[in-house]
């Protein structure tokens, strides 16, 4: 099927394996697709390599930000998918970004996340009015400068699309916490680059104001145990990166 907008779909990767060739069928009405990988160490290369229409890059990771612009920078074609390979792509959030495709309103266009974790779909603890930009046109779009929970910075009009995008987040438990580990130290880093300081507030009431905002305020408690599995991993990740940044000013590992 040749589509009447041509379309670059762009994914970073590191050890996705298990989700890459489901992801790569999903991306059928793209014309090319961009793969960055961080030198994965599992088949995700050589799964994605077999594929016609995949170019893969590999690059080492710095940040976020970085490393998606440089997947931006590599696609032929204006119009550009950026999805994570743990979103589903449907066949409806498909056909709609053809139609918006052949004539655009828009210079981006914002997808809402339908969040599942642990096998349920979480309808508050904060991820109510989860939206994203999924697609745009890469020559009026940028991601900030941040190490992470990058944003798409947009010069120009934005629309949201009607079809939701499943975030199937979770793999294991354990899989999980790391990756909100991780995302501590890069936000640690963040912090030491402003020349951020922790005190006793940040190591007390920020992680315990976290837990609070999510269990109760934004309704977390209607999600059940789940909503206070992912309130807790999220207050302890607050705690994690004001330690993550002590370390830092402190030269220790």
């Amino acid at each position: 099927m040749e589509n009447p907008v041509k379309i670059t779909a762009i994914a970073i990767t590191l050890n996705e394996a298990h989700n890459i060739e489901a992801y790569l069928k999903s991306l059928w009405f793209a014309d090319e697709i961009v793969i960055v990988d961080s030198f994965s160490t599992d088949e995700t290369v050589a799964l994605a390599s077999k594929h016609e229409k995949v170019s893969v890059y590999q690059r080492e990771f710095d940040n976020f930000s970085k490393q998606k612009n440089f997947a931006i920078s590599k696609a032929k074609n204006d119009w550009v998918t950026f999805f994570d390979l743990d979103e589903e792509i449907t066949p409806a959030l498909a056909d709609e970004i053809i139609e918006k495709g052949k004539h655009p309103k828009a210079i981006a266009y914002f997808v809402k996340r339908d969040f599942y974790f642990m096998g349920k779909r979480i309808k508050y603890s904060g991820l109510q009015n989860d939206y994203v930009v999924r697609f745009f046109n890469r020559n009026h779009c940028q991601y900030n400068a941040n190490l992470v929970h990058e944003t798409l910075e947009t010069e120009g009009e934005t629309e949201n699309l009607k079809t939701t995008l499943p975030h199937h987040t979770y793999k294991s438990f354990d899989d999980y916490t790391a990756k909100a580990h991780r995302y501590s130290a890069l936000q640690a880093e963040m912090l030491y680059k402003k020349g951020k300081k922790p005190n006793y507030y940040h190591f007390l009431f920020r992680p315990f104001y976290r837990f609070l905002n999510q269990f109760f305020f934004r309704l977390g408690i209607l999600d059940g145990k789940e909503g206070f599995v992912l309130a807790y991993v999220s207050a302890f990740s607050v705690f994690k990166r004001y330690v993550n940044l002590w370390l830092l000013y402190r030269k220790i590992d």
